[in-house]
């Protein structure tokens, strides 16, 4: 802890006050990021980064949206990056989930009627994580050769200083566990329109998981892609795949803004 009357400091030893953020429900400091259009926002964009990275590696994906006209906003979760919080330690991953609904109501004050949308990535957050992820995934250090057949981006994740490779630990991947049992008991009851995106050579998160969410959500707008051949990280993958990824996105996206209308409740 910081001494009395010092300022808390992210684990890179930069001031909280000097860079976005929020305190969540136990006091813990969050680092935050917002991507703002210019003009007024036509809906909000939750964007849920993975285990073991943080929030500044999707910059490109909420440039994207930003050009959509939509408020992109992140923050890094408790434990990673630039967020306090031991690293990829986590009581319950609801914790997780409990900051991400805590950060979209502070952006709802501020933007109210407006939809909002959430692009997660590969944690519990993301649907395609719901499957049998972990009892085939060794609680070891994640190999970066398995997230993209992309090398320039399996060099700059591995040369990352704000990505934890400390490898998973035993208690966090407990409550990985727990929380996909919770989401998978949940499933039916899911009406939300959601977009679902898989490499099918993701050696990560298992495509069982892909089709398990679709045929049990009761969603009526639900839409699942597959990439051949692709590995984990479909927004860093082989310039064919992300471009896709990329343009997919966008179009959902745009459409289900369209047909909302700008000011419609969610």
């Amino acid at each position: 802890m910081p001494e009395e009357g010092s300022p808390r400091r992210t684990p890179q030893s930069v001031p909280y006050q000097d860079i976005p953020h929020l305190v969540n429900a136990d006091g813990q400091y969050l680092f935050c990021r917002y991507w703002k259009p210019s003009a007024t926002p036509r809906a909000l964009v939750f964007v849920s980064h993975g285990a073991g990275e943080h929030c500044g590696r999707y910059e490109e994906l909420a440039r994207m949206l930003v050009g959509l006209g939509l408020l992109v906003f992140a923050h890094d979760h408790v434990g990673h990056g630039q967020s306090e919080g031991e690293r990829m330690v986590v009581s319950d991953f609801q914790v997780f989930v409990r900051d991400v609904l805590h950060h979209v109501d502070v952006m709802q004050k501020d933007h109210p009627q407006l939809p909002v949308f959430l692009l997660g990535h590969s944690m519990i957050l993301a649907a395609k994580v719901l499957n049998l992820v972990l009892p085939n995934m060794s609680l070891g250090r994640i190999d970066a050769s398995v997230l993209s057949r992309n090398k320039t981006e399996v060099d700059l994740y591995n040369a990352d200083p704000l990505i934890c490779r400390a490898g998973l630990k035993v208690c966090f991947g407990i409550q990985l566990l727990n929380a996909v049992s919770r989401v998978e008991r949940a499933l039916p009851k899911l009406t939300l329109p959601f977009l679902l995106l898989q490499g099918s050579a993701d050696r990560l998160c298992d495509s069982r998981g892909a089709y398990l969410l679709m045929e049990s959500a009761k969603s009526q707008d639900k839409t699942l892609k597959i990439y051949e051949g692709a590995y984990h990280i479909l927004h860093k993958e082989l310039p064919e795949v992300t471009d896709s990824v990329f343009r997919e996105i966008n179009t959902w996206v745009s459409q289900r803004t369209a047909a909302m209308g700008t000011g419609s409740p969610p």
